[in-house]
């Protein structure tokens, strides 16, 4: 069953981080099976808090979804993430 992974961007803390991050980023997924559904498009917040950006990428499972959040290229990636802005991520199965 598919999986999905969520961030949402809650507050940007170091613009250059993030610009590092996002350098980063893209050559963590070389080896995985992902699809990205959605990356910093225009957003509409229906509840709760507004956000500054959501990203949503497809797996074909939770242990994927797992395997490249844990991998090292991903664990060193986020660190410039972490430093860059406060984000909330959640990893959800498909129905």
């Amino acid at each position: 069953m598919s999986a999905y992974i969520v961030f949402t961007r809650e507050e940007t803390l170091d613009q250059a981080e993030l610009e590092i991050y996002w350098q980063k980023v893209a050559a963590t997924f070389a080896g995985h099976t992902v699809k990205l559904l959605a990356a910093y498009g225009r957003h509409e917040v229906l509840e709760g808090a507004d956000t500054e950006g959501v990203v949503i990428a497809e797996f074909p499972t939770m242990d994927a979804a797992r395997a490249w959040y844990d991998s090292p290229a991903c664990k060193e990636a986020r660190q410039h993430r972490f430093k860059g802005a406060v984000y909330r991520g959640l990893l959800v199965e498909g129905a």
